[in-house]
């Protein structure tokens, strides 16, 4: 801390005495505080705060922070002067140290007037000798433009209710924070059954189709605030601590590096992935690093322009000076300890990756024409480049009677992370000593496969042109084939145990396996993984609530006059497609189970494509469980403080294996009846 102080870090020490009562005089205004406060990235002894304070005069202000152990702060620990300024926007950060571990600690802002913030509530982590069972929530994906975010509001009332061995010590978020693409109300009043909330008008906001994105410092942090300004979001942030990880719509929907997509054009943007970077630092209390140094008084961004970026190093990176400083303007990834059991290890998906392979020209010529998935072989192969094959990819890429040159077979397999993270990734890994090794992923590493090779001739007009099972080819980590299997081998051959992916954005609940190959390549799974739903953003299973009538929709979707539709699609995924047509011609369920096939997906023991709500995972020295929490359908603000009515609640449990063994989840329905998703 006393190095911090030096590098001009706000840094706040609670001194060993005696707790005192607060003298600072003040009255609660939370108009002028109108983001609320938040807390963010706890370890044994510290944690960062936040809040923003505008003023509409002058560049510098302070604020007084206080930290107590009581939230009538009649035992204050710490107060503290901290620096708010007009050149972050009016977000304030601190720094406070010298905390006890495992301990719920109360803190707010005040002004030089006496107007303060509201309270808010945080927990520091457990020492790393302290065998406490660890208890966590993970979420991903507020879209608070399409829906409510009616799952903070569940979470917040159980939490209340909870046993003290039993509530939540702090919230992984995993990304898609806010979404930058933003509709006006007056271009676009519904999406399926969903109004559209007006957020305002982006600064220097650019359109696109009905969306309109930031271009500037501005718009993003116009964004940041219309996402905060959402009670349910200021109520949870100010209840837990949060751990954040961003995902793409922190920068740009189809994103990387420094590129944005619209309209299948890629643009150089250098200057809007730092203006990203620093909004998302000015608005998300967390430790990580950025070029401009330790201080959290501001984030003094890197001046870069918008260059062409031409030239690419062996891993797809653009080596174009610009480039360059933008992704490194900021450092994302991480890792945070959580008592004895449980190690955090972030990583970021979207700043080093290279171009999706699929997404060349190159590939455009080859599709899969009326099916819903792509060959999964030819997936792997322009994944793979010259590494496919124990080194011998093929000289063409054929789907049917197509055929292309195989394009990829002189680069390097893809890459998400890059080398520098992968590198780093891999030492966390080996090196954690944590009982569980939770890797958030952010976007999910399980296959979406099906098998189109059973679809029934008289429903297609072309036969399948793969030579088995296809992918419905989302490009997050699940397609980075070569790369997911380098991890998960790393895992089976360092005999990690306790390994554990959690994920977001597919706006959907998955839970199973993480493994290396599925058949006919082989199964051997080497950890678990789950994906949790999000919290408002609509995903797959809705949108095919709205598919017309053509002969594949039974895969998706069975609509029956006068009942909800039932989403298919999960029985498409995790029993294939005979089985989702039983259930769309019949509505037996047991029937569908029986025609499973058993090779489809072996790693996924649960999928809903049209779930919402939050996952909870609890982990002590035997054993982890992570309970989907899943909420209707968010279309509007719940009217009740639980949040609204749930649609069910699931555990899935598994025992700590030893190392060199696979794991074993035993499912569990709580509440509720998921019975397409099990």
């Amino acid at each position: 801390m006393a190095s911090a102080a030096s590098l001009g870090v706000c840094a706040i020490w609670a001194g060993r005495g005696a707790a005192v009562p607060s003298r600072v005089a003040r009255h609660e205004d939370r108009t002028l505080y109108p983001q609320g406060v938040a807390s963010g990235d706890p370890d044994d002894h510290s944690v960062v705060l936040w809040t923003r304070r505008p003023f509409s005069e002058g560049a510098r202000h302070e604020l007084t922070v206080e930290v107590a152990l009581d939230a009538e702060f009649r035992r204050v620990v710490a107060t503290a002067k901290a620096p708010v300024l007009a050149a972050a926007d009016w977000t304030c950060r601190a720094m406070v140290g010298g905390l006890s571990p495992a301990t719920i600690y109360w803190y707010r802002f005040s002004d030089d007037s006496g107007a303060g913030s509201r309270v808010g509530r945080t927990i520091t982590a457990p020492r790393v000798s302290d065998g406490r069972p660890v208890r966590f929530a993970f979420v991903s994906c507020n879209s608070v433009n399409e829906g409510a975010q009616n799952a903070y509001a569940r979470m917040i009332w159980e939490d209340e209710r909870a046993p003290a061995d039993r509530k939540i010590g702090f919230v992984l978020h995993l990304g898609d924070f806010i979404y930058e693409l933003v509709e006006y109300t007056e271009d676009v009043q519904h999406r399926y059954a969903r109004t559209v909330y007006d957020l305002g008008h982006i600064p220097d906001g650019r359109k696109v189709g009905n969306f309109n994105v930031p271009t500037t410092l501005e718009g993003y942090r116009h964004v940041y605030r219309a996402h905060i300004d959402d009670p349910d979001i200021q109520n949870a942030r100010a209840h837990f601590p949060f751990i954040c990880m961003g995902d793409n719509h922190e920068f740009s929907w189809l994103g990387w590096q420094s590129f944005t997509k619209f309209g299948g054009k890629i643009e150089s943007a250098q200057e809007l992935r730092v203006a990203a970077n620093q909004a998302w630092w000015e608005f998300i209390p967390s430790r990580v690093r950025k070029v401009s140094g330790d201080r959290l008084d501001q984030f003094a961004a890197p001046a870069v322009k918008n260059t062409p970026i031409e030239t690419f190093d062996e891993l797809g990176f653009g080596t174009e000076a610009n480039n360059r400083i933008a992704v490194g303007s900021m450092t994302a990834y991480r890792a945070l300890r959580y008592g004895k059991h449980i190690e955090v290890i972030l990583t970021d998906l979207h700043s080093y990756k290279a171009q999706d392979p699929t997404d060349r020209p190159e590939a455009s010529a080859l599709d899969s024409g009326e099916y819903p998935v792509l060959p999964q072989e030819w997936l792997e192969i322009v994944d793979g480049g010259k590494d496919y094959d124990g080194g011998n990819p093929p000289a063409t890429i054929a789907i049917g009677d197509k055929s292309i040159p195989n394009f990829r077979k002189d680069e390097h397999a893809h890459t998400v992370l890059g080398r520098e993270q992968k590198a780093w990734l891999k030492n966390q890994l080996t090196g954690s000593t944590a009982t569980w090794k939770i890797w958030g992923v952010t976007n999910g590493p399980m296959d979406q496969r099906t098998d189109p090779q059973n679809i029934p001739a008289e429903l297609v007009k072309e036969k399948w042109p793969g030579k088995g099972y296809g992918s419905f080819a989302n490009p997050d980590f699940s397609s980075a084939y070569a790369e997911r299997a380098e991890i998960y081998d790393l895992v089976r051959d360092r005999e990690i145990s306790g390994f554990v992916t959690v994920s977001g954005d597919r706006h959907s609940f998955w839970a199973g396996y993480a493994a290396p190959a599925l058949p006919p390549a082989g199964f051997s799974p080497v950890g678990l993984s789950f994906i949790t739903g999000s919290i408002s953003a609509p995903g797959l299973g809705e949108a095919c609530e709205y598919y017309k009538e053509f002969p594949l929709r039974p895969l998706y979707v069975r609509k029956v006059e006068g009942a909800e539709p039932e989403h298919t699609i999960n029985l498409t995924i995790k029993r294939g497609v005979r089985a989702a047509l039983e259930y769309a011609a019949s509505g037996d369920i047991e029937k569908a189970r029986v025609l499973t096939n058993p090779d489809n997906a072996p790693h996924v023991e649960f999928v809903d494509m049209a779930g919402h709500g939050y996952s909870v995972v609890t982990a002590d020295a035997n054993g982890i469980e992570t309970e989907f929490v899943c909420i209707v359908r968010p279309i509007t603000r719940a009217t009740t403080p639980d949040g609204g009515p749930l649609r069910y609640r699931v555990s899935h449990r598994a025992k700590l294996w030893k190392p060199g063994m696979s794991p074993k989840l035993e499912q569990k329905v709580l509440e509720g009846d998921p019975k397409l998703s099990i």
